[in-house]
């Protein structure tokens, strides 16, 4: 029976205890202390029953407990702690405030498909979505004018569990979204706000909900909603669920639909930043409203929206990208190239590497990279691998320039660190050191922490995984019907007291999950030969649904533990979530990453690991390569490439056993004092913590993106809109001349003054003449691109020496002059180019133009 009307109910709190809803409904409780102790405090059993969500608590505790505690002057005062440091959190002088604080109004829209927040917003699959939770929070903490832009799935991702055979299953459970975190947007006159976004032959309509994370509001579309058809209601139900029309469905809605929510919103956006390519049909939009709402043509349009756009690619293959055949994205999106005034195969090219390829399909992460004044990937060695993968992109730039440009992913400290351990820190660090920067002085007192408090309670986090291990599984079990014995045995799984090695990610066939075990004697050796060096593994992950391979490793890993007799010691730890890692990186003695170098883009786990005290045991990819992966883990073998992946399992399966037996294991086990105390190994937590933590931290993470694009693209934004657009107008203008122009430009002479050999540090006088055709000086800017020969007889390691104009000689050529030395010897050797210059350019490379002496 349908209802005929609705109402939605709010908890009834005593008005002593009001504001609990306030700190209900904001998740800056997920990384308060005092916050989240409130709500365990105020029912234990509900607060876990309910995935740590206080809305759903204190709309289903008991009028009789509310009734109690409001006579607890203790957890009133708790309550009065909480909601004042709240209110100081939301008024803080923050470092965004020390920076821009005079300065012009501005906003930042962050874009992603999905947001790992707390565990009870269960709308994120994996390190991307967590990524983008933490960044949220980090933009909090700094004060950024930063809004989050995503959709709010109906079942989000799903939960898993295994069959007897350990294979993977999924459930997908309902979100009510009525009880969770959430404010639904509504007009002045109480009805919801919504949206309409054109699709092939309809509207679908999407209403706006909003979760404070802090100072920063994220807003998530929903077209669960009439009038919207059965399918578009499909649309926000499932995270990276259907098929490729859905894909394109929910990219459509999160791009193009999140610039038409912002601006229903009344925000005016002064930096797009699109956190993978789900997000780049924001673009079209963007440019699509500038022509028909402020007049401007495509050029122009163009020009303002991707000086004001910034991408950050995750991707260290071409597989992961999305790609939509071209006769789809005619279909559902076609209509933009005739906004724009663009041919079809012209508009098809804006997702073409090569835009004379007519049959290739429309590539999202192309699209933003065109689209972006700004663009990076997520560790130093990704930036390495992703200026590889798109050097396409830039014709004849070479690969070392191409503008892509690599920020190192961080974690958010107080998300990730255990209470205990946080209390720590702040005990001897003090308040500041989850976002103290890496030469702060505050990190000399890591030496302050007594070993013994520091190992106590490491063990005391062990034993809480332990126990919560165990739990979690027999509860899976009861679910699932499992045998009585089975249940007992889950009861005792897993020592407290014995060296732990943590695994846990997403089961992508190229993380490797399985190689720990490519030798099953060896590997049992270790588990089972020294009663007194005992090891056991805490293993977690889910597998895509469509994603059988992976399924395969998981079911591999529960068949090893059966066969085995292992079910003690080595524990696959079902229906991975937000919770469930927090546990794992604490209580774990190690954290162990496998991938296929260089695939992992980045890899944040390790990171959490390591601000709660954890060496790492990885393969040296991802953050990993650029860590002190001597004083802080172990590197499997030496940052390698082979071509057989079979080679390469064998060498490095080797390599890790080899560490663990003759290094790990024997570290932790074999040098302890009369207390039982490792010290050595307590040494290593010390630095692990003293050496990453203030790094691999989203609050370093999060200003560098302040620092290196959004102030810039905001300022960009603010100059190129001035005075109806004025500066676009021009800049794009110039583009244009400059197009029609660059390849008549010839580099007629360079004369070097010195002979083919040359001493170190010699003064070498070059001179070029330059025929500009139609354009001017000012239009561009010459260069030396001086560095060493490679054995292939190219430039390397160079390093561009811009030269001086001398004014025209009587052919009307530009003639210019550089003195350059060589600091090193060996063979050298030099080339002249030529790059576009305008006072409103991002860069040089912007335009993709450059000319090359032959």
């Amino acid at each position: 029976m349908q209802p005929i009307r609705t109402f939605n109910v709010s908890p009834s709190l005593p008005s002593r205890l009001e504001p609990l809803r306030k700190l209900a409904y904001n998740l800056h409780f997920d990384w308060n202390v005092e916050s989240k102790d409130l709500f365990r405090r105020l029912d234990p059993d509900l607060w876990e029953s309910t995935h740590h969500n206080p809305v759903l608590m204190l709309g289903t505790i008991s009028q009789s407990r509310l009734l109690e505690v409001v006579e607890d002057e203790g957890f009133l005062a708790q309550v009065d702690r909480a909601a004042r440091q709240l209110e100081d959190y939301l008024q803080e002088y923050t470092w965004y405030k020390k920076q821009r604080n005079q300065h012009q109004k501005e906003c930042y829209a962050y874009f992603s498909a999905e947001f790992g927040l707390v565990d009870c917003l269960p709308i994120y699959s994996g390190g991307l979505g967590v990524l983008a939770g933490d960044h949220l929070k980090s933009a909090s903490d700094l004060g950024l004018p930063l809004v989050g832009v995503g959709l709010l799935y109906q079942q989000g991702y799903f939960a898993q569990y295994l069959n007897a055979d350990g294979w993977q299953q999924e459930r997908y459970l309902i979100n009510d979204f009525h009880n969770m975190p959430l404010h639904l947007e509504r007009n002045p006159d109480g009805t919801e706000l919504r949206i309409a976004v054109d699709y092939p032959g309809r509207k679908v309509y999407a209403r706006v909900w909003r979760v404070q994370v802090g100072t920063v509001p994220l807003y998530m579309l929903d077209t669960n909603i009439e009038p919207n058809k059965a399918y578009d209601h499909d649309i926000t139900d499932q995270l990276y669920g259907g098929d490729i029309d859905m894909r394109i469905h929910q990219e459509i809605m999160l791009g193009i639909g999140g610039v038409q929510m912002l601006k229903a919103l009344g925000y005016e956006v002064t930096a797009y930043h699109m956190n993978e390519g789900h997000a780049a049909f924001s673009a079209l939009e963007r440019i699509r409203i500038l022509i028909q709402e402020k007049g401007l043509n495509y050029r122009e349009a163009k020009q303002v929206v991707s000086s004001s756009n910034i991408f950050t690619t995750h991707t260290p293959v071409p597989a992961g990208i999305d790609l939509f055949a071209p006769d789809k994205m005619l279909h559902y999106l076609g209509y933009y190239a005739d906004i724009f005034g663009l041919p079809k195969e012209q508009f098809l090219g804006l997702g073409r590497e090569n835009t004379g390829d007519l049959s290739a399909p429309f590539s999202m992460a192309v699209l933003a990279l065109k689209m972006a004044t700004f663009s990076n990937g997520v560790a130093q060695l990704h930036g390495v691998v992703s200026r590889q993968m798109f050097q396409g992109l830039w014709q004849k730039v070479p690969v070392e320039e191409v503008p892509i440009a690599a920020i190192t992913n961080g974690v958010h400290a107080r998300s990730c660190v255990s209470k205990s351990t946080q209390e720590l820190y702040d005990r001897y660090l003090g308040p500041n050191w989850s976002s103290a920067p890496p030469d702060s002085q505050l990190w000399e007192r890591m030496d302050a922490i007594p070993d013994e408090e520091l190992w106590r309670n490491h063990e005391r986090c062990r034993l809480d995984m332990v126990l919560y291990v165990r739990e979690h599984l027999v509860k899976h079990l009861r679910d699932r019907g499992a045998s009585a014995s089975d249940i007992i045995q889950a009861q005792e799984v897993l020592d407290p007291n014995v060296f732990t090695i943590g695994f846990a990610r997403r089961f992508a066939t190229y993380k490797r999950a399985t190689l720990w075990m490519r030798d099953l004697e060896r590997i049992k050796k270790i588990l089972l030969a020294n009663k007194h060096r005992k090891v056991q593994f805490v293993i977690a992950g889910k597998a895509h649904p469509k994603d059988i391979p992976g399924k395969e490793l998981i079911r591999d890993i529960n068949r090893f533990i059966r066969e085995h007799h292992l079910e003690k010691q080595v524990v696959f730890v079902p229906n991975y979530d937000i919770h469930i890692a927090r546990l794992m990186v604490a209580g774990c003695d190690i954290w162990l990453n496998t991938p296929r170098r260089p695939r992992e883009a980045s890899g944040t786990s390790g990171m959490k690991a390591a601000m709660n005290g954890l060496p790492n045991l990885s393969v040296l990819d991802g953050w990993w390569d650029e860590a002190d992966y001597v004083r802080t883990g172990w590197a499997i073998g030496h940052g390698e490439n082979y071509d057989d992946p079979n080679y390469q399992d064998e060498i490095e399966a080797n390599a890790l056993y080899e560490l663990l037996e003759k290094e790990v294991i024997p570290l932790f086990y074999d040098h302890r004092d009369g207390d039982g105390l490792p010290r050595p190994w307590v040494a290593k937590m010390k630095d692990a913590i003293r050496l990453n933590c203030p790094f691999f931290n989203t609050a370093r993470m999060v200003r560098e993106y302040a620092m290196r694009a959004y102030f810039p693209a905001s300022d960009r934004y603010h100059t190129l809109t001035v005075d109806n657009y004025s500066p676009a107008k021009e800049l794009a203008a110039w583009r244009s001349k400059l197009g029609e122009h660059w390849f008549n430009i010839k580099i007629k002479d360079v004369d070097v003054s010195a002979a083919s050999d040359i001493e170190v540090n010699q003064t070498v006088a070059v001179k070029a003449k330059v025929d500009l055709a139609t354009l001017k000086n000012d239009d561009v800017q010459v260069e030396l691109y001086q560095g060493s020969i490679d054995a292939n007889g190219d430039i390397v390691n160079a390093v561009p020496v811009i030269m001086d104009y001398q004014g025209q000689d009587p052919e009307n050529s530009s003639l210019y002059t550089a003195n350059i030395t060589y600091t090193t010897s060996g063979l050298q050797g030099l080339s002249l180019r030529v790059l576009p210059r305008n006072q409103y350019l991002s860069s040089p490379y912007e335009p993709r133009l450059i000319a090359w002496a032959e």
